[in-house]
């Protein structure tokens, strides 16, 4: 691990710990053994160091959910309950986006930055319902991530338990079971019905 890494993954690993408060750059140099102004050298301001911090949780959380993203899906379902193990396996990762979410809703130039790693996750869940065959893969895809964002928040934050994997499993095919169901069209439910036969037999 190069030293950027390094001041990154402590980083990490402090939000996770301490909160947004408690990211500093001297807290990185001390928690990393770092000699004093080795983190402000490399990222001179506090919007940097969110940046940096940022830029690789997103690395990690794309690698872990690289076997997610790979096109052809198999069970979607299995896929899919695969890839919500990985983030709970490391609270971590996951409290540190979090409060990397909240700063971003006070800094508009954080926002922009959290928003483009964002689309590389939601992108790709696009894809894969596409493949699948669902019917409104944009829609749907937002949906699913709004699933397993509920999930994880209730596990790890909230006031749930963590889930079993055959309960990710179970969840997780019924709520595509649903969207993969086609919806009728609306216009053709207040079409006015044909007019009853006046033939007689």
């Amino acid at each position: 691990m190069n030293r950027t890494e390094l001041i990154a993954e402590t980083a990490i690993t402090l939000l996770a710990e301490r909160g947004m408060r408690g990211l500093t750059h001297r807290a990185v140099d001390e928690a990393a053994g770092l000699p004093p102004g080795s983190t402000s050298n490399l990222a001179r301001s506090r919007a940097a160091l969110l940046e940096l911090t940022l830029a690789r949780l997103t690395s990690l959380e794309e690698e872990a959910l690289s076997e997610v993203f790979v096109l052809p899906a198999g069970d979607l379902v299995e896929t899919m309950a695969k890839g919500l193990q990985a983030q709970l396996a490391d609270r971590r990762r996951t409290l540190a986006r979090y409060e990397l979410a909240l700063e971003a809703t006070r800094r508009p130039e954080l926002r922009e930055i959290y928003d483009r790693a964002g689309a590389r996750f939601r992108d790709p869940a696009v894809a894969l319902l596409a493949a699948a065959g669902f019917p409104d893969p944009v829609r749907q895809a937002r949906q699913v991530v709004s699933y397993c964002e509920g999930v994880l928040f209730d596990a790890i934050v909230g006031a749930g338990a963590e889930p079993s994997v055959e309960d990710l499993r179970a969840g997780l095919a019924e709520l595509l079971t649903g969207l993969a169901v086609r919806r009728p069209d609306p216009a053709s439910e207040t079409a006015e019905p044909p007019p009853p036969s006046q033939e007689k037999g």
